[in-house]
């Protein structure tokens, strides 16, 4: 064998190596959130090794962090190294990045504005927006809050709050809603209500006579609500019956967001009616 080929060749150390690899990789993986706590003899018999490389593996994660004791039943679980870890990943995966490319095809279907909400407590903020194609259309800017009551993306976020929470937010102001009174705030929970079993917020000229909006929530690994997609446009070109297309796209783009960023919906359970 020349020395060229022998360079391009594998030796038995670099062969030795791989399988080390990737015999650690097999330990980490035959953890499961159904069985988060395992014993070297059960990774030992799923991975098909024997007990004492399983346990040299172990021990090398157990210094790095990567998995841990229990100290009760002597087993191990993932440990919070593999977080540091994944950081830098994790840290890419925000809502904004992820809804990007989601956005862009929402506004290339519809024609309208797309835009990323998320929830500060007690007003819904802009992180993310494509623009429409239309000369005339309806932006919601960078930065932009929204703390009207009618807000498509308003309602979403309070649609996850407990009743209390609302009424608390909108007998204080923090969330404005004209004219309320208790008939209104029994009326405003049902409209959240409707959100909830509709998967998605309308607001129909509700909060400008001009705009129309719908916005669809974005859950998170837990089934929370952490961001709302939204689409705001001109009320002219926005019919009754456009209006349930435009919120059925919504809500499907909303999904994809929620599948990219790994997480759920939850079940929809009927929301608790006022009091």
């Amino acid at each position: 064998m020349s020395p060229e080929e022998s360079a391009d060749t594998p030796t038995n150390g670099d062969t030795k190596g791989t399988s080390v690899i990737v015999n650690a990789i097999a330990v980490l993986r035959t953890f499961t959130a159904d069985e988060p706590l395992l014993g070297v003899t059960e990774i030992a018999n799923r991975v098909g090794l024997h007990k004492s490389t399983v346990s040299r593996i172990l021990a090398t994660f157990e210094q790095e962090h990567l998995v841990e004791r229990d100290p009760e039943t002597r087993r191990f679980r993932l440990g919070l190294g593999l977080i540091a870890v994944a950081g830098p990943l994790l840290a890419e995966l925000e809502e904004r990045r992820v809804a990007y490319p989601v956005l862009r095809e929402l506004t290339e279907q519809t024609g309208e504005t797309s835009a990323l909400m998320v929830w500060n407590g007690s007003e819904s903020m802009c992180v993310e927006q494509i623009a429409s194609h239309h000369q005339i259309k309806h932006t919601t800017p960078l930065g932009a809050r929204y703390q009207d009551a009618m807000s498509a993306s308003v309602q979403v976020f309070l649609s996850a709050e407990p009743a209390e929470r609302v009424r608390a937010l909108l007998r204080s102001g923090a969330i404005t809603y004209p004219g309320l009174d208790d008939a209104s705030l029994d009326g405003y929970q049902t409209k959240l209500s409707d959100v909830v079993r509709r998967g998605w917020a309308i607001n129909y000229g509700e909060s400008s006579i001009d705009e129309v909006g719908v916005a669809a929530p974005v859950f998170d690994h837990r089934g929370d609500i952490v961001a709302a997609v939204l689409i705001p446009a001109p009320r002219f070109r926005v019919s009754r019956e456009r209006l349930q297309n435009l919120g059925e796209a919504c809500a499907a783009a909303a999904g994809r967001v929620t599948t990219r960023l790994g997480g759920r919906p939850p079940a929809r359970p009927e929301r608790a009616g006022p009091g």
